[in-house]
């Protein structure tokens, strides 16, 4: 930082910065990992005496341990390109009207609580709610150190089958929503977006009716002419804002659109496509006839379904990022 011309480029000095604080943490995580294992030793020792309140903290001591050993052995999985980064995700309804509308409404809601549960914070940028029931589109932003780099587990397809609460015969119906996770890139990523490039149109926000609806064209939508790739936001009654939310997904889906190209021009398009293709299901959540929640890349299962719904997908998360580590081990 002392090093001349270090400011000149504010840009690069910000990435740098960020990542300097995120080594310091990872630090400061192990110093705490020693301490407690060190803590632990003198513990053990003094239970082998009989000594009953030694050996209770020690157990005490075993659990914190094994904690936050867990913990900072997953922070040393996130290290890849983008995965320090914010997280924009996007849920969108599979074919089958009110069913899947609903059940992307219910993944937002498991994502928020795993947000709030996890200590990282989330912003609605776009919010298109359903004729019915549920929502037609949702995109949240997820601010927070590693937040893509956890929540890239979710992308892809989610099946759902339950009774359905819409159903007067109570039928049991499955239903799909796709979940599309991207990193927040303004900050490390070359993505230009000039204004001779971009159409923006503004429209009245949809709603159910009533006093939330706007009266004004609040709603903004961006068209990207060179790709034709469209976004929109009418998540506030701001038309500033909403543009502003509308442009952070923008850039977001041009980094994913630029990093396709590449991988065409390498020949890896299709695998690439794979995770996140419609029909390419990565976990189903089963309500009936019995309860349980299986991820099928990982075959990690979980009974309790609600705890699930309730934001508790460290364990899948946690395994696919061990998985996407060995991955990168094996030979090829």
């Amino acid at each position: 930082m002392a090093a001349p011309g270090f400011w000149d480029r504010p840009q690069e000095a910000r990435v740098l910065l960020k990542n300097l604080r995120v080594l310091k943490g990872l630090l400061n995580k192990y110093r705490e990992v020693h301490s407690c294992w060190e803590d632990l030793g003198v513990l053990l020792s003094l239970s082998e005496r009989d000594d009953d309140e030694a050996a209770r903290e020690a157990q005490s001591t075993a659990k914190t341990f094994l904690k936050e050993m867990e913990a900072f052995e997953l922070a040393t999985l996130l290290n890849e390109e983008n995965d320090l980064n914010n997280a924009l995700l996007a849920i969108h309804p599979g074919a089958g009207g009110t069913e899947s509308q609903d059940w992307a409404e219910m993944l937002l809601r498991m994502y928020l609580r795993w947000v709030e549960s996890n200590g990282f914070k989330a912003s609605i940028l776009d919010y298109q709610p359903g004729d019915e029931a549920g929502i037609k589109d949702a995109t949240i932003e997820v601010e927070g150190e590693y937040a893509y780099g956890y929540l890239q587990a979710e992308s892809g397809v989610h099946r759902l089958v339950r009774i359905s609460p819409f159903d007067a015969a109570k039928r049991r119906h499955t239903s799909f929503a796709s979940v599309f996770v991207l990193p927040q890139v303004a900050e490390v990523a070359d993505v230009e977006i000039k204004d001779e490039e971009i159409r923006i149109d503004t429209f009245r926000a949809s709603g159910a009716g009533g006093q939330h609806v706007n009266k004004t064209d609040s709603a903004v939508r961006i068209t990207h002419l060179a790709t034709g790739i469209v976004v929109q936001s009418q998540a506030e009654r701001s038309q500033h804002r909403n543009r502003d939310f509308a442009m952070k997904i923008l850039r977001a889906r041009l980094w994913a659109w630029m990093r396709e190209q590449e991988a065409k021009k390498l020949g890896h398009l299709e695998d690439a496509k794979k995770e996140i293709a419609w029909g390419s299901q990565i976990r189903s959540y089963v309500f009936q006839p019995y309860t349980l929640v299986k991820d099928h890349r990982t075959s990690v299962e979980v009974g309790d379904v609600q705890a699930v719904m309730d934001g508790e997908l460290n364990v899948f998360i946690d395994a696919f990022l061990r998985q996407r580590r060995q991955s990168a081990k094996a030979p090829r």
